[in-house]
C-alpha cells in the first residue's frame, strides 16, 4: 500500500498544540471524537496512520492525564454495537479500559450518561464497582439544550455529581458517538468554576479535517461513515465571520455552537476564547499528509466499502432506508460504482459460474481475495467448508507456492470436527467456518511441513482485499477481522433460512 501520511509530523504537531492549551488552565477536559484506539477507519483513508496514534500520544504524556470514559445508559440497554470489533458498547467499554491500563494511563471512572434506572445499564454499573471500578451516574440535563439559566444552575449541571479528579489532562472518550462526552465535560466546567478552579475544555478531533476542502473525497468519506447520524460537512461559517478563512466542520458542531458558547461563557463568566467550532478543535491530520493522491484515491476505496456495510446492515435490519439512500448519493457524487473496487467482480463472476452450473436460485457463496500483488483468488462453498474459509486456504497455497490439488488439511482432522458439529452440537451446517479451518490447518502444522509454511504465510494477508457475494457470519467477520483482510459483502444471505442461515 502506497503511504500518503506522515504519522510521525502527525504526533508531533498534535501534542504540541494540546500542550500549548493546558498551560492556559489549571485542568483541561480534552473530548476525544472518534475512536481513542483502533481507528481503523482512519487507518484506511489515511494510508501511514497509526490506528493506536492516539492512546500512543496520551502515553507520551501519562503523567499529565486521566481517563474518563462516558457510556450512554440507552446504547447498554439495546445492545448497541461497535461495528469494527462486533462487540456491545458496555463489553467495549471493559475492552477500552483494559488497553488503557495497558498503556500505563490512569482510567479515573466510567460515567452512564443519561441514565434512568434502566436495567441493563444497573446491571452494568454493579459489574463494573465490583471490579473495583468508579462509577458516577448523570441524568439527563434539566433544560437542555435552549434554557442556559437552568442548564448552568444546580438544577442542570448542578444535579450530576462531581467526578474527582488530580491530573492537569482529564481525557474524555467513549465507545461511539452520542454517548454523553460533551455534557459530562460542561458539568465537569460547571463543578470546577463552582469550586473557584480554572478549567478549559478542547475536542480533540479527526475527522471532518479542517484545513482540506469541503468535496475532498477524505471529508466525505467520513460522511459516509456517519451516515446513521446524519452528519453533513459545512463550511464554518463562525469562523470565516471571525477570521475571514474557509474551515471545514459538521452540522452538529456548528448548529449547536451558538447555545455552546453560551454555556461556556454562563460556567466562566467571561466572554468565550472561541470564536468559532473549528476553534475548539485540536486537529493537525491536514499537515500530516504528504501525498493526497493516495489520501484521494483510499477515501474513494473507503467510501465503497461504507456503501456495501450499509446495504448490509439494512437488510440486517439495524439501519433505516434512509442511512442507505445517503450513502447511494454519495457514491453518486463522487461518480463511484461498486466495482470500482477491484475484488468485487471476481468474486461475482465465480458466483455466477457456481449458479449456472448448480441450476440453484438461490446465490451461491464465493468469496475473491485481492493479494498485495494484485493476484487475485476465490473460494467457494462445499460441504466440507464455507467459502471464506475456501479462499483463506487458497490464498496461502498461493503464497506459498503449494499446488491446488494439495490438500492441506488432513481428513482424518476435519472428519472429527465435522462430526461434533453435525452430531454432538447438532448444527444445522456442519460446514466448518474460517475459524475453524485455521485451527485444523494449525493441528496438521505440528505434523505437516507443508501446512505449517501455508500457517506461516497467513502473516501476508494483513492489508489484503476482500469481497463476499453474501453476507457473512459474525464468527467469519471477526476472523478476517483478526487477520487484518479489509473484507466487503453484497447485501444477500446465503440462504432462505432465516435462523438457520450460515
Amino acid at each position: 500500500m502506497k503511504v500518503g501520511f506522515d504519522h510521525k509530523k502527525y504526533l508531533e504537531e498534535q501534542s504540541k498544540y494540546i500542550l500549548e492549551r493546558v498551560n492556559n488552565y489549571d485542568k483541561l477536559y480534552l473530548e476525544f471524537g472518534g475512536k481513542l484506539m483502533f481507528d481503523l477507519h482512519a487507518k484506511r483513508v489515511l494510508p501511514g496512520f497509526d490506528e493506536n496514534a492516539k492512546i500512543k500520544l496520551l502515553h507520551k504524556l501519562k503523567d499529565k492525564v486521566e481517563v474518563v470514559i462516558c457510556i450512554y445508559a440507552g446504547d447498554i440497554e439495546r445492545n448497541k454495537i461497535r461495528g469494527d470489533f462486533g462487540i456491545t458498547y458496555d463489553i467495549d467499554t471493559l475492552r477500552l479500559i483494559d488497553d488503557l491500563r495497558a498503556y500505563e494511563l490512569d482510567v479515573n471512572s466510567v460515567v452512564i450518561t443519561r441514565y434512568n434506572e434502566q436495567p441493563a445499564a444497573t446491571v452494568f454499573m454493579n459489574k463494573l464497582k465490583r471490579r473495583g471500578i468508579k462509577v458516577y451516574t448523570h441524568r439527563a440535563t434539566k433544560g437542555y439544550p435552549m434554557e442556559v439559566d437552568t442548564i448552568v444552575s444546580d438544577e442542570g449541571y448542578g444535579q450530576n455529581p462531581y467526578i474527582e479528579t488530580t491530573k492537569p489532562i482529564v481525557v474524555v472518550t467513549a465507545p461511539g458517538p452520542g454517548s454523553g462526552k460533551l455534557a459530562t465535560c460542561l458539568s465537569q466546567l460547571y463543578h470546577e468554576y463552582k469550586q473557584g478552579k480554572v478549567a478549559g475544555y478542547s475536542k480533540f478531533e479527526t475527522f471532518p479535517v479542517w484545513n482540506v476542502p469541503l468535496k475532498h473525497p477524505l471529508n466525505i468519506a467520513y460522511e459516509a461513515a456517519t451516515v446513521d447520524l446524519k452528519d453533513v460537512n459545512m463550511i464554518d461559517s463562525f469562523h470565516l465571520d471571525a477570521y475571514d478563512k474557509v474551515t471545514v466542520n459538521y452540522n452538529r458542531d456548528i448548529e449547536t455552537f451558538p447555545v455552546l458558547k453560551r454555556i461556556i461563557e454562563k460556567i466562566t463568566g467571561e466572554e468565550s476564547v472561541f470564536k468559532s467550532p473549528t476553534d475548539m478543535g485540536v486537529n493537525r491530520v491536514g499537515f500530516g499528509i504528504t501525498d493526497d493522491e493516495v489520501i484521494k484515491e483510499a477515501s474513494r476505496q473507503e467510501i465503497i466499502r461504507r456503501y456495501f456495510k450499509t446495504g448490509c446492515e439494512y437488510k440486517k435490519g439495524y439501519l433505516n432506508k434512509e442511512a442507505l439512500e445517503r450513502v447511494m448519493l454519495i457514491m453518486e457524487e463522487l461518480n463511484l460504482k461498486q466495482e470500482d473496487r477491484k475484488v468485487v467482480t471476481p468474486a461475482r463472476e465465480r458466483a455466477a459460474k457456481l449458479k449456472e452450473e448448480s441450476n440453484k436460485s438461490e446465490v451461491c457463496p464465493a468469496v475473491a481475495i485481492e493479494l498485495e500483488d494484485g493476484t487475485m483468488l476465490t473460494g467457494k462453498s462445499s460441504d466440507i467448508m464455507n467459502a471464506t474459509a475456501a479462499a483463506i486456504l487458497n490464498a496461502v497455497k498461493h503464497l506459498a507456492n503449494i499446488s491446488d490439488e494439495i490438500h492441506l488439511i488432513s481428513p482424518l482432522i476435519l472428519e472429527p470436527i465435522i462430526n461434533l458439529k453435525s452430531k454432538t452440537f447438532g448444527s444445522k451446517n456442519p460446514a466448518l467456518d474460517s475459524e475453524e479451518i485455521l485451527i485444523a490447518l494449525s493441528i496438521c502444522a505440528a505434523t505437516n511441513p507443508m501446512a505449517q509454511v501455508a500457517m506461516q504465510k497467513l502473516a501476508y494477508l494483513r492489508g489484503c482485499q476482500a469481497h463476499s457475494t453474501t453476507i457473512l457470519s459474525t464468527s467469519d467477520e471477526q476472523t478476517f477481522r483478526k487477520l487484518g483482510i479489509e473484507i466487503t459483502s453484497d447485501p444477500e444471505y446465503s440462504s432462505e433460512s432465516l435462523y438457520y442461515n450460515a
